[in-house]
């Protein structure tokens, strides 16, 4: 039995990937990258393309699916997603002719993993979060690309052992950038993305419920930075103790090679 791993390839406002499972298989979450980079971030985790069994798709926008033609036209691996967002990644001709793809309904067992999927709110045709049960029984979510925690969201991490959560503007720094009104409106609505404090204050209610290992992801370069990100989220959880009851991490914007065991 493998023990529960992730590794937080790509993350970012430019590209998102994250590998779950081991050398012997396992899931890919997005494909935001080109072939070439993602493959190359594999081998700096002891990692080969060849271990991912399954991609599993959150919605549509670019730095989540840019390599996943070329990923497929040469792995022939699967590629597993919401009805909406399949079809759009068809008609829009991101996804090869001759590609496997499945639509995901119900839980789905891939490389011993259990992966089910749950609505998040953003501006796309559709999107999604997953959630999953490992070989040796722990159980992760990645969460990013929304604009606020709905019931679903927040049932759906309730009870992980491990949650990548997006953390992705500083609202500061998003007030006194460059982009333009209209942009910023889109990234602060509902349907946008997740702030620091938004992100902060629902890590604090899941220490509450259990769990105790979190991801800060999905950071964006223009409007944050991760220690502000840090900062933020552990300001809010001044009651608790980091290393003690919670541990806190930030997704790079590529891998460095490293992995969490949880």
């Amino acid at each position: 039995m493998s023990v529960a791993r992730v590794y937080p390839l790509f993350s970012s406002s430019r590209g998102n990937a994250t590998f779950f499972g081991s050398r012997k298989g396992g899931i890919l979450v997005d494909a935001g990258v080109s072939f070439k980079r993602l493959s190359q971030a594999m081998r700096d985790c002891d990692l080969d393309v060849s271990a991912i069994k399954g991609v599993f798709i959150t919605h549509e926008h670019s730095d989540h699916v840019k390599g996943l033609k070329v990923l497929t036209k040469n792995t022939g691996v699967t590629i597993y997603g919401q009805g909406k967002t399949l079809r759009t990644l068809i008609d829009n001709e991101i996804i090869h002719s001759s590609s496997q793809i499945l639509e995901i309904n119900s839980a789905i067992n891939v490389a011993d993993m259990e992966v089910t999927a749950f609505d998040t709110p953003h501006d796309s045709v559709q999107s999604c979060g997953y959630r999953i049960r490992t070989e040796d029984g722990k159980t992760c979510a990645l969460c990013t690309d929304l604009g606020h925690i709905t019931k679903t969201v927040e049932e759906n991490l309730l009870g992980c052992d491990l949650v990548l959560i997006e953390s992705n503007y500083d609202d500061k720094m998003l007030s006194t950038g460059n982009y333009p009104p209209y942009v910023k409106s889109r990234i602060r609505s509902k349907h946008g993305h997740l702030s620091n404090e938004s992100c902060a204050e629902q890590v604090s209610k899941l220490i509450q419920t259990g769990t105790t290992r979190f991801i800060l992801s999905h950071l964006s370069q223009e409007n944050n930075t991760a220690d502000i990100a840090e900062r933020v989220v552990i300001s809010r959880l001044e009651q608790f103790q980091r290393n003690r009851d919670y541990i806190l991490q930030i997704a790079p914007v590529q891998t460095r090679g490293e992995m969490v065991v949880f």
